[in-house]
């Protein structure tokens, strides 16, 4: 027989709310969380323009606030999502089986801003100066071991690391494990937190990053012609998943219904996406198989989205060689990351979590910013303001550097 996992949890720290409801509203009404670092630090870089987590505080969500201390803030957002998800899960840890229980919360960097502060004190002061708790705290890995002693959770702990695919590969994977039988529920997304000297000059110098300073709110603006770039973000996204049987027998809420994962690689370029969007479009494709869908079935794409110009174009493209016609003619399309910009390894957990909202409240996001399509972006894209319509089925892609794509598929839940 067949195992069926359902999604009962969804917890979201990010620039445009720092819990999902907030996050939500947020979301539809087409805010923007992108705006000025305030970092004096950071006040000569060529961009001066982010997707910031305002207002949190990490230790409510630590058993033991020295933890909180001693965590990375990609470590400490991952940690407030997982929890957020596991409270909204309504999960007893008392009555479930903690072997069975596993844990994938990943990074695609991880801890660059532990990285950074510890080398200064390593040049500048000496090397007894660097803490104990450096390697622990920057590894990519940590943030999934410590959400999984935080709740005793003995399953398969793992963590994906992926780029900007992260969020979406952690969660597959779970999912296939759970599909394999070698667990009952999971922990899974991404989270991300790399606003820094290091993190703003890396991608910077790529020529990557929007350096439309003066208009914040603004410069995240896919498929639209006069994009320039990214806005990095930071945040977590994490979902509680479940055999479905094992949601029943406790009587959860399921949100939605998790049906098919895609995986593939461009094996094209260390940065750059095929610009056929080959591997985004057999990534898809294989989503597509495992959920067993035609093209014809599914509503609403939340697209990669990131606003670069290469990206765009070439996901645009796998769209349609995926959907034929359709891709015109009944899809639908948004991008999120226009208000939350990008969170990296963070952003398909998040964007996850607005798939299955959308599902729920008969609500797509909108692609904000889009004030002129690109002429190659030529697909329903949602521009500007959030539209009301039932959708049973929703995409959500991310692709990485490297050619490392995900696509999840979520369906409403039916029984």
């Amino acid at each position: 027989m067949e195992r069926r996992v359902v999604i009962t949890g969804m917890g979201v720290v990010s620039p445009i709310g720092n819990d999902l409801e907030t996050f939500w509203g947020n979301l539809v009404a087409g805010k923007s969380g992108v705006s000025r670092i305030d970092n004096p630090v950071l006040a000569d870089y060529d961009c001066k323009i982010a997707g910031i987590v305002r207002g949190f505080d990490p230790a409510p969500f630590f058993t033991n606030h020295k933890d909180a201390r001693r965590a990375d803030p990609f470590t400490q957002l991952g940690m407030a999502a997982s929890v957020m998800a596991m409270r909204d899960s309504g999960v007893d840890l008392n009555a479930v089986d903690l072997d069975r229980f596993g844990c994938m919360v990943g990074s695609g960097i991880g801890g660059l801003v532990t990285l950074e502060g510890q080398h200064e004190n390593l040049m500048y002061k000496s090397p007894s100066r660097v803490s104990p708790f450096t390697i622990p705290m920057m590894i990519a890995n940590i943030a999934s071991g410590m959400v999984s002693m935080e709740f005793g959770l003995r399953g398969p702990n793992m963590c994906i690391v992926t780029a900007c695919a992260t969020s979406n590969h952690n969660i597959g994977e779970a999912w296939r494990m759970i599909k394999f039988g070698d667990a009952d529920a999971f922990i899974a997304g991404g989270a991300e937190s790399t606003i820094c000297p290091m993190g703003l000059a890396g991608f910077g110098n790529m020529k990557a990053l929007s350096m439309r300073n003066d208009e914040p709110e603004r410069a995240s603006r896919p498929f639209d012609k006069d994009r320039d770039g990214f806005v990095m973000g930071e945040g977590a996204g994490v979902v509680v998943i479940e055999e479905l049987e094992h949601a029943k027998a406790r009587g959860a809420r399921i949100y939605a219904e998790l049906t098919g994962y895609g995986v593939s690689a461009d094996a094209y370029h260390l940065t750059s996406p095929h610009p056929e969007g080959d591997g985004a479009r057999r990534c898809m494709e294989m989503a597509l198989k495992h959920s067993k869908l035609n093209p014809g079935q599914v509503h609403y794409v939340n697209a990669h989205g990131t606003s670069t110009g290469l990206g765009d174009v070439c996901e645009t493209k796998a769209i349609k060689r995926v959907f034929g016609d359709y891709a015109k003619n009944g899809l639908i399309v948004s991008s999120t990351k226009s208000m939350t910009g990008h969170l990296l390894g963070a952003a398909g957990g998040v964007e996850l979590a607005a798939c299955v909202k959308a599902i729920n409240e008969g609500i797509i996001p909108p692609t904000i910013n889009l004030d002129e399509a690109d002429p190659q972006c030529d697909l329903d894209y949602v521009p500007h303001t959030a539209r009301e319509v039932k959708i049973d089925r929703a995409l959500s892609n991310s692709f990485g550097f490297g050619g490392h794509n995900a696509s999840l598929l979520v369906e409403r839940f039916e029984g």
